[in-house]
């Protein structure tokens, strides 16, 4: 799996950023409970999900400071 880049996160809407979001934590979760019942096959999922998620989460709160900034501008 290739590493998660913000340019892709860029390109969803909102609503798929928030579902994505929630993805990501619940396979972070699965993540979590796989490693400490031994079955996790790849680590490097660990790392891969939390770049995912920040980037998820940098995109969201881009998006809210853009939108409380607008209507003041104006």
């Amino acid at each position: 799996m290739a590493r998660p880049s913000i340019a892709d996160a860029r390109k969803l809407n909102d609503g798929e950023i928030t579902a994505q979001i929630d993805a990501t934590r619940r396979e972070l979760f699965t993540l979590r409970f796989e490693q400490a019942t031994r079955r996790l096959e790849n680590p490097h999922r660990f790392q891969q999900a939390r770049l995912k998620l920040a980037h998820l989460m940098t995109v969201q709160s881009e998006r809210q400071r853009e939108a409380s900034a607008a209507p003041s501008a104006s």
